[in-house]
């Protein structure tokens, strides 16, 4: 069998990995949220764990991997988002839309950094009937209560609290978390919550409502794969409070099953040693990164640190980057892979991903002249050496820049409304707008609609 290691992260140890069934091996990751563009950390989570589906399908067998990936496509940001820029058109058609425009993004965005698309991508709105059930139950079981609408879990009933972060009951940050009055304790998170004015919801025993974050993903988890399956994944954030009280409804649900057997979580990104933050100006999407960098040069920076590890984004970064992607792509362009992965790059990625000391590898097989080495390694690693920079023709250019001197004006003379329809307009559109102190700039997205864009008034 594989000889690969993984870390789990309840209990912090990194062993063997022993699926309970080496033929149908089931990894559930938690996806985005889908209101707006992939970001740098929407970025790693996902090639992190594509990379650890192409190692499983490597050594198991393409057949035995199931692999499932969520999108979050009902959620108050994705409520606020659809306001700003569909004010016009009836709540629920504008949210529609706008998840189905960010998913067409996302997915074109992954595509162009070597992501595989899951064997199931769920979103939350097709599982609502799922949802119900698994919060009937739990009421049935009595860890679970409705108040006024509401329904929420009640902690002090948790079979497995802190599974993953540790935090107690007496934790002073659980109390921070949804604070609401008609908690019974200020721990309890909410399971489902009654839809206002414009907002989009459902049918339910409790009302006309949606269902809060945490049950979506472990009833659409536990519908896919099973009420047990080896590996659930997603940012290190997750773990408190989201997969915490993933566990905790899992468990409640189907008190004999294992709900997931390993935990994974990637570390977070900085950018030049600072939270990435739209607030700071360094935020920064995949669409940004494309203009000016292929994917597999992407895809190679978000490998270079192991994936627990955060990964600080820097130009240096992007440069040693890019200079090895090209000459990668010098030696290995256009060559047939190796029928068999060079031992290195193996032993690096089955010692927990440890995509360092692969890549590290990737230079020895370079300079051993192994053109077919590093061409079969490449592939695994999802690495791609083919040019796809996102471009735009001279003429929108120009209808952009035009646009947003109109913009500009119209807020130097206070005209807001005229100011603000031209933004929601172009972001609407697919182009990327950022305003600071010294000016405003722009970028394309990857799903950029000229034709919306020419179309709009001045």
């Amino acid at each position: 069998m594989p000889s690969i290691h993984l870390t789990d992260t309840a209990t912090g140890r990194k062993s063997p990995f022993a699926p309970a069934d080496p033929t149908a091996i089931g990894m559930y990751v938690c996806g985005p949220t889908v209101y707006d563009r992939a970001h740098l950390g929407n970025a790693r989570s996902a090639v992190v764990f594509d990379l650890l589906y192409r190692v499983l399908r490597g050594a198991y067998g393409p057949e035995a991997v199931t692999y499932a990936r969520n999108f979050t496509d009902v959620d108050d940001k994705i409520i606020a988002a659809a306001e700003v820029r569909y004010p016009d058109i009836e709540p629920t058609r504008a949210i529609g839309r706008i998840t189905r425009e960010t998913i067409e993004w996302y997915h074109e965005d992954m595509d162009a950094i070597g992501v595989l698309r899951p064997d199931f991508e769920p979103r939350a709105t097709v599982y609502i009937a799922e949802m119900v059930e698994d919060i009937e139950t739990m009421i049935e079981k009595g860890v679970a209560y409705e108040a006024e609408g509401h329904v929420f879990f009640s902690a002090e009933k948790n079979p497995v609290p802190g599974h993953l972060s540790g935090r107690k009951l007496d934790d002073e940050t659980l109390h921070r978390v949804e604070p609401n009055p008609l908690k019974h304790h200020p721990a309890d998170f909410v399971l489902w919550k009654p839809a206002r004015d414009r907002e989009p919801g459902w049918d339910s025993p409790w009302g006309y409502g949606r269902p809060g974050w945490h049950i979506e993903c472990s009833a659409m988890a536990t519908r896919i794969l099973g009420s047990s399956f080896d590996i659930h994944g997603g940012g290190a954030d997750l773990a408190f409070p989201h997969h915490d009280n993933e566990m905790a409804q899992a468990k409640c649900c189907a008190p004999k099953a294992d709900y997931a057997r390993t935990w994974l979580h990637n570390g977070m990104i900085t950018v030049e040693g600072r939270k990435m933050s739209k607030s700071l100006g360094n935020f920064t999407t995949v669409a940004d990164l494309r203009s000016r960098l292929p994917g597999g040069a992407i895809r190679l920076a978000l490998l270079a640190a192991q994936y627990r590890a955060n990964l600080d984004w820097s130009e240096a970064l992007e440069a040693r980057s890019l200079a090895a992607w090209s000459k990668f792509g010098d030696l290995a362009l256009g060559v047939q892979p190796a029928r068999v992965v060079p031992a290195p790059v193996l032993k690096a990625l089955h010692d927990d991903l440890n995509t360092a000391q692969a890549i590290a590898a990737l230079h020895a097989l370079y300079r051993s002249r192994d053109a077919a080495g590093l061409a079969a390694s490449l592939e695994l690693m999802g690495i791609s050496l083919e040019e796809d920079r996102i471009s735009l023709d001279e003429d929108l250019s120009q209808v952009i820049e035009a646009l947003l001197a109109r913009r500009q004006a119209a807020r130097a003379e206070k005209d807001f409304a005229t100011s603000d329809r031209i933004r929601d307009a172009l972001i609407a559109a697919g182009v990327e707008i950022k305003d600071a102190p010294e000016g405003t700039t722009w970028q394309s997205g990857a799903a950029i609609d000229a034709d919306a864009v020419k179309s709009i008034r001045l």
